[in-house]
């Protein structure tokens, strides 16, 4: 391992033990130096290479004008943050930065300038309350926190709870007279050479959204940042610096600062955010301002059919955060002419390692490894499966590494990932989604995966949205237990919940229909809009 930059080694010294890592496959193929700081690459090189004028990143104004930023107007606020952040914050490489905001421009720049600046990433999701921003600054030992003027309520509360935050600075949309840090950042007229980090010096604390347990924060390298763009998007999407991209993941989920972020500089290309990215609003967007490449959960996909927007300007959609349902996959493709294109990633391995390009999607299926990737499902003894429902194992450039925490040897077994996703390879060597493990439903000796059972009753035209879990029963074992959410205009009674049960009847095997069936207005979801099953297994006790 090569020399870190890093004065402050906090991060090194709480990585995992090296034979607790997962085996790194392909970095000698990806050619990346020893010493490379990402932000340098995505940013200062991309202007030097001659892309200053081009747009960069962009969001909506008062009205709906859509205003957009250079990667030379990027590089210039990214270079004065980082000057704030040294020279007026003491910060020294190797310190983590908390970062707090919806997705702005201010925020894509204030997060390059923490890399700029040799800091360590720890961006948090807009919802988060002040006691789980508190966790995640004592367990990252965050002194300096860069946070939106309108979301700092939360941040001050956590920082009066006792905890090590000692600088908090505002920002606003980037103007001088905005807030704090454009205040500070004004007068720093100068350039910033970006700090000399080493490859594998971390640069990123992404905490997980597990719905279990206390979050673990999983430590990213320079180096990872730039592999997780030379994998999945080259093979699946083939960006081109013409692009512009969409979607609604928070900056703070790595799927969308992939999708939002990385993806598009690594390619020379455009990103525009959306505060409030609800599905409508997003619809609205695309229609409005014609991007070319959305980045969305399925939930949103199928709201969006709904708006009655013009959507024809995209020529990709990247489906990830849950499994795309295959009535999802039916649905856009009928009305838009676009086949969505699946993905599965983890916050432990960055982003997306098993999709498919266009061209070789399989409907229903997640697809096979991206390049540099490989994965297979093993059953309980940990040997290789086909056609057998296991848990899936993946491994590739990245890999999980958590800052200090014994559930490391849970998730890295023998050098592999295992993601917690149960799935079946077929023999074409397609991966096909069931359940995460902890949610395959056992019911009179039956596996059942949830996910299949929701994509039968999204094809009803009663149902909106739904949601399937096992609840536990005397004599079955447990029980399938659909939550739906009812389209508008339909009668949410005995004589709909038989007619459902009938249809997935018809649709799968009958042994798979839910045996009960409760209608609720809205399923609870995580910031990140994934389905909180355990808050659907809490009423049901």
């Amino acid at each position: 391992m090569t020399e870190s930059a890093y004065v402050d080694r906090f991060t090194l010294e709480r990585l995992p033990p090296r034979e607790q890592w997962p085996e790194l496959l392909h970095l000698e193929e990806l050619g990346y130096p020893e010493r490379l700081n990402v932000a340098k690459v995505l940013l200062q090189d991309r202007v030097a290479a001659g892309f200053g004028a081009a747009p960069c990143v962009g969001a909506e104004r008062a009205g709906g004008r859509l205003t957009m930023w250079s990667y030379a107007d990027v590089q210039a606020r990214a270079e004065q943050v980082a000057h704030v952040l040294c020279d007026d914050c003491g910060l020294v490489p190797g310190e983590r930065v908390l970062l707090r905001a919806p997705n702005t421009p201010m925020l894509f720049a204030s997060y390059l300038g923490v890399l700029l600046a040799g800091g360590v990433v720890v961006a948090t999701m807009p919802l988060l309350r002040a006691k789980e921003l508190s966790y995640m600054i004592e367990r990252a030992k965050i002194r300096i926190g860069l946070c939106d003027q309108r979301l700092l309520e939360e941040a001050q509360r956590a920082r009066s709870m006792g905890s090590e935050l000692e600088l908090l600075l505002a920002f606003g949309d980037g103007k001088p007279d905005a807030a704090e840090l454009e205040r500070r950042m004004a007068d720093k007229t100068a350039p910033f050479e970006a700090i000399d980090t080493a490859a594998e010096d971390p640069c990123l604390i992404a905490f997980t959204s597990g719905t279990t347990g206390n979050a673990k924060g999983t430590m990213h390298f320079h180096r990872d940042l730039l592999a997780v763009c030379d994998c999945f998007p080259p093979q699946c999407l083939q960006t081109r610096s013409d692009d512009v991209f969409i979607g609604s993941p928070p900056l703070a989920f790595t799927f969308g600062t992939g999708g939002l972020m990385w993806f598009p500089m690594r390619a020379g290309a455009s990103t525009i955010l959306v505060e409030q990215p609800s599905p409508p609003k997003l619809a609205a967007a695309i229609e409005a301002h014609r991007p070319t490449l959305c980045v969305t959960s399925p939930t949103a996909y199928r709201m969006m059919l709904g708006e009655g927007r013009d959507l024809s300007s995209l020529r990709a959609g990247i489906s990830a955060g849950e499994t795309l349902p295959r009535a999802t996959f039916d649905a856009f493709l009928e009305k838009t002419g676009i086949r969505l294109i699946d993905g599965i990633g983890s916050t432990e391995l960055l982003h997306i390692f098993i999709s498919a390009p266009v061209d070789e999607i399989v409907p229903g299926s997640t697809g096979k490894p991206v390049r540099h990737y490989e994965a297979k499902v093993i059953d309980e003894n940990g040997e290789r499966v086909i056609g057998q429902v296991g848990r899936l194992a993946v491994r590739g450039p990245t890999g999980c590494r958590y800052l200090d925490d014994p559930r490391q040897l849970e998730y890295v077994h023998e050098g592999w990932n295992l993601t917690g996703d149960a799935y079946i390879e077929d023999e074409n060597g397609y991966f096909w989604y069931q359940a995460r493990t902890d949610d395959m439903i056992v019911s009179a000796g039956y596996n059942i995966a949830g996910p299949e059972v929701e994509s039968a009753l999204l094809l009803h035209p009663a149902v909106k949205d739904c949601a399937v879990i096992g609840v536990p029963d005397p004599e079955r074992g447990q029980i399938v237990t659909a939550f739906v959410v009812a389209n508008e205009g339909m009668t949410c009674d005995d004589g709909l919940v038989r007619e459902l049960q009938d249809f997935v009847k018809e649709s799968i095997a009958p042994y798979k229909y839910p045996r009960a069936v409760h209608f609720v207005d809205a399923l609870p979801r995580t910031a990140t809009g994934k389905v909180q099953r355990y808050v659907l297994r809490e009423r049901s006790h």
